[in-house]
């Protein structure tokens, strides 16, 4: 079982993230919220994470927070929730926000998230209510620490927002809505994933 990772932060490309330990080349999925955290390649980063085998697979995730990484446990404890809608669910609301989403009993918001119907929000509030109790902690403040500029951060966030789940013609329209000149990649996302929950 990999618990931890620590080495050099090779590439990021969100969802996808390559570190190097001891010389060996780690590929790891990882949300936005860690990935909005991370330091510039080519720095040293320390990641927690959750490492899955399938019958067809083996995946590695990576997480800046413990918070986080428990979440994405349990909400694939959550019955027709997977990694893919559990990453989503980390890249589109932060582990507070979604604490309160689910003690509150909020499916309208939680349906807003990618890959989230009606009865799968129903089924988050009934079974991860008495779990997000210690979720709902302060995490640091984030940072959209970048590579560099990159050559094109409207494309980039356009492929990271379709690997999340959400739909070209809704992408293109929230990419537009918020992208401003000089934004990193990182902060199209944020402020395109805040527009789609309605923030």
């Amino acid at each position: 079982m990999i618990g931890r990772l620590r080495g050099i932060l090779v590439s990021k490309q969100p969802p996808w993230l390559l570190v190097e330990v001891g010389g060996v080349g780690y590929e790891l999925e990882a949300p936005m919220s860690t990935i909005y955290d991370l330091p510039q390649t080519g720095k040293e980063v320390t990641l927690l994470t959750h490492y899955a085998v399938k019958e067809d697979s083996v995946a590695l995730y990576g997480f800046m927070h413990e918070a986080e990484r428990a979440l994405f446990r349990n909400l694939q404890k959550v019955s027709g929730i997977g990694a893919k809608i559990a990453l989503a669910v980390l890249s589109g609301v932060s582990t507070n926000d979604f604490a309160r989403l689910v003690q509150a009993g909020d499916v309208v918001a939680l349906t807003k998230i990618p890959g989230i119907g009606k009865k799968t929000a129903e089924r988050m509030v009934v079974e991860l209510r008495d779990r997000v109790d210690g979720l709902a902690v302060a995490l640091p403040g984030t940072s959209a620490a970048t590579n560099g500029a990159p050559l094109d951060p409207a494309g980039e966030a356009t492929v990271a927002l379709q690997q999340l789940g959400y739909k070209p013609a809704e992408v293109t329209r929230l990419v537009q809505k918020v992208a401003a000149e000089g934004d990193t990649a990182e902060s199209i996302i944020r402020k395109a994933l805040r527009a789609a929950l309605g923030n």
